[in-house]
């Protein structure tokens, strides 16, 4: 048995684990599209625009992106919001106790390394037919017998199919932890979306409230003429309708104002009621230099591509899982204990007993559920691939997309500023030509609606650069290597196992 048990020792030790070995498969070397400007349009005289929303915008390839990426806003009760909303998120909460629970199943399938250990002690009373006895003594086939006892039991893992198992739990755990960053991009970039949004809206329904404060002066002016039948009644009521139709864009306007005040309530886990930060469009500070990574760091960086390359890699260890499932297997066991009429007893030399044994298993027929259990591993190592590579190329396109709307979006607001600029003259000149009588007041009023949709692209235009800058963050995957503390730490016990769940920054190896 001492032979036997040194053989098998061997064996686990040097056995290698059955299966392919995971590598990570190389970064893409291709660029985010031909053509690409290193610097945005914009104008570096201010034109009337605060904060520099319409000065260019330099874009660093390979610079790294802070983890607190929206300080680059300038916008302190931003970074305030953002601390109660990271403090406060029941999602970001539920992704900390999932990776902690994936922790766990790793601790858990690593148990399987290590003999199994069991004890039971039981005491029974028996009644011996008299049939099986020959002692004419009454009453003696009545006895009592204690016993106690330890199972001992101990599978070698000698193709690895243990070892497999805890890799695949290991890369469950690392799929997890990434799913964390990715709620934690996810919640930091929606809050600033909303926060920018708000900011639009509230500029729009300012606007619009002070074109329907000038357009009712002109009525008045309008109507005071009328009296006078210096205008006719069609003029006036072209005046009315004017004003009737932008009075009908508050409404909306007010509507998407107080959704998304609800919805960044929500994201700092609060009721609508609670009092949110009345974010002004113009205390927004464009930044200035866009960090912008490389593809090849790309994969490492994107929350998304590590989750499906963590997944990629579980479904490479369940193949050789699969396959030391259909191999020979051995099973020690070793049973110590005591066997006496009474507790007394088993202090006594003499009582004692012990099983020592071995067994050998090997899967002869199961209707070929192990073969079946083993291609369906490798179907889905395969399909974890293809999703692999079609995440890298939706993360490449996602960025190219950023991109590009960065520089449209440029390009859009100096075209837009312009515009207004032109409506505003317009309108100017216009006012003074009406007063000289050298105009109509029917073409007053197409200035004036001309102007109104112009002044509205503008700020449209503004808070679509800002958001561009926020898309292309969350394209590159916000920063969050950077970020000093560990969001795990925040729930108790959290930092233990963040601290073994947190990915390398090497390539993956076999486990």
């Amino acid at each position: 048995m001492r032979r036997l048990l040194g053989a098998v020792a061997l064996i686990a030790l040097a056995g290698c684990a059955v299966g392919p070995d995971f590598h990570r498969p190389d970064a893409p070397t291709t660029t985010y599209g031909p053509g690409g400007l290193a610097r945005t349009s914009g104008s570096e005289a201010k034109k009337g625009l605060p904060s520099n929303q319409d000065a260019p915008q330099l874009l660093a390839m390979g610079k790294d992106i802070p983890a607190d990426w929206w300080t680059l806003f300038h916008y302190p009760e931003l970074d305030q919001l953002l601390k109660r909303v990271l403090a406060r998120s029941p999602t970001l909460e539920a992704a900390k106790l999932a990776l902690q629970a994936a922790q766990q199943d790793k601790k858990a399938t690593e148990s399987a390394l290590y003999p199994s250990v069991s004890g039971f002690y039981n005491p029974a009373r028996f009644k011996t037919s008299r049939a099986y006895s020959n002692v004419p003594i009454a009453n003696s086939w009545l006895y009592t017998i204690h016993t106690a006892q330890l199972n001992i039991s101990y599978s070698p893992d000698i193709w690895g199919g243990v070892r497999r198992q805890i890799e695949s739990a290991a890369a469950e755990r690392e799929a997890q932890r990434n799913q964390l960053e990715a709620a934690w991009l996810t919640l930091t970039s929606s809050t600033v979306d909303a926060a920018i949004s708000y900011a639009m809206t509230r500029a729009q329904i300012e606007t619009t409230e002070a074109l329907i404060a000038d357009q009712e002066r002109t009525l008045k002016a309008s109507l005071a003429e009328q009296a006078l039948g210096a205008m006719s009644g069609a003029d006036v009521a072209m005046q009315r309708t004017l004003l009737a139709q932008t009075r009908a864009t508050l409404p909306p306007l007010r509507q998407t104002l107080a959704t998304l005040h609800d919805e960044i309530a929500a994201l700092s886990n609060d009721m609508p009621d609670a009092p949110t930060p009345e974010f002004d469009l113009d205390r927004f500070v464009l930044p200035g230099v866009l960090p912008v990574s490389v593809p090849a760091q790309l994969i490492s960086q994107r929350p998304d591509i590590r989750t499906s390359e963590a997944y990629f890699h579980a479904a490479c260890a369940q193949v050789g899982v699969a396959i030391a499932n259909r191999l020979p297997n051995i099973q020690l066991g070793f049973d110590p204990g005591f066997a006496a009429a009474t507790i007394a007893q088993m202090a006594t030399p003499g009582y004692g007993q012990w099983t020592l044994g071995a067994m050998l298993t090997q899967p002869i027929f199961d209707g070929f559920q192990l073969q079946h259990q083993e291609q369906a591993a490798r179907k889905r190592y395969e399909e974890a691939a293809a999703q692999y590579r079609a995440t890298i190329v939706s993360a490449v396109q996602d960025v190219a997309d950023s991109l590009s709307a960065v520089h449209t979006d440029a390009d859009a607001l100096t075209q837009s500023a312009a515009a207004e600029h032109e409506s505003d003259r317009s309108a100017q000149i216009m006012q003074a030509q009406l007063r000289l009588g050298d105009v109509s007041q029917v073409a007053l009023l197409n200035v004036q609606e001309a102007r109104l949709q112009t002044m509205l692209t503008l700020i449209q235009a503004r808070a679509a650069r800002l958001s561009d800058t926020v898309g292309l963050f969350q394209s590159l995957g916000g920063g969050w290597w950077n970020r000093v503390d560990d969001p795990a730490a925040a729930v108790p016990g959290g930092a233990k196992a963040a601290a073994s769940a947190r990915p390398a920054a090497g390539p993956a190896g076999n486990g």
